[in-house]
């Protein structure tokens, strides 16, 4: 059963799939991301803070962001860098657009859940951007994949750049901005960008069925993994071992520990399930 947390009207929202809030990116025909959007994923970002919050016994154990309509995003309204570059004050308006959606970028990243993006189609960039604050990118085979700032005289600035060198490297992340070009999913599953590459027919079906299968696991145990990937990646191994016996030290407290031990024990493995506490 599916519930609408937020408007349909909103070129953004919340719909609640269970265990799973799913972000919908719906804004024909290109789901151009404009001042409304921006908006939007703005209040999205907030609730979906408060809908993982740990503390919440109902709250949602994985989130999953796809969009409706033939493309997964076109890009970015020009006219939006437009007014900022012909207003006054541009340098100021421009960082403070960036500020704003960097820490879209970083709530998405940062949430205690699993996150995973569904790219159906071309994803041009900020969509990609956030695709790449989520945990896991699952594309179809159709999709294609583009941070083209270039052709505005930009660089990708919500955050694009940096974690697509986090996941294919540093010369693989300046080639891909310095020639704005279009990448196929198969190209960037190559590259470690894209987790997955499924078949284009029962695409949406397969990305929501991966989120529920990530949301049913132990997620206070995927919330500790997400912690320690992430400090091994931009601090090193090392400090993320620093980190393992409080993060990981505390997942003995938890009913799912507990139970998937008793289960394991009585059961053989495999045959647990989890609550998420």
């Amino acid at each position: 059963m599916t519930d609408t947390t937020t408007s349909e009207t909103t070129p953004v929202r919340i719909e609640r799939d269970g265990d799973v809030a799913v972000v919908v990116l719906e804004h024909p025909p290109l789901n151009l991301f404009d001042a409304s959007v921006f908006d939007a994923i703005e209040q999205v970002a907030d609730e979906l803070v408060r809908l993982t919050d740990p503390a919440d016994p109902a709250r949602a154990r994985a989130v999953l962001v796809e969009a409706r309509g033939r493309v997964v995003s076109g890009g970015v309204d020009v006219t939006v860098f437009r007014d900022i570059a012909e207003g006054p004050e541009p340098a100021e308006r421009g960082a403070d657009l960036w500020r704003r959606l960097l820490r879209v970028a970083q709530t998405f990243e940062d949430l205690p859940v699993p996150t995973v993006f569904a790219a159906h189609g071309l994803t041009l960039t900020a969509a990609f951007e956030l695709a790449l604050a989520c945990d896991v990118l699952l594309a179809a085979e159709k999709a294609s994949f583009g941070l083209v700032e270039i052709v505005v005289g930009l660089t990708p600035s919500m955050g694009g750049p940096q974690r697509l060198a986090e996941r294919a490297g540093s010369a693989r992340a300046k080639e891909f901005v310095f020639t704005g070009e279009r990448y196929p999913a198969a190209v960037l599953e190559r590259w470690n960008v894209v987790n997955r590459v499924l078949p284009d027919e029962g695409f949406a079906e397969a990305a929501r069925a991966y989120a529920h299968q990530v949301a049913a696991g132990p997620t206070v145990a995927h919330a500790a993994t997400k912690q320690l990937v992430t400090t091994a990646v931009r601090q090193g191994a090392r400090a993320a071992d620093d980190l393992v016996p409080d993060v990981s030290g505390a997942l003995f407290a938890t009913e799912d520990l507990r139970g998937a031990v008793a289960s394991f024990l009585t059961d053989g493995p495999g045959k647990a399930t989890y609550s998420g506490r």
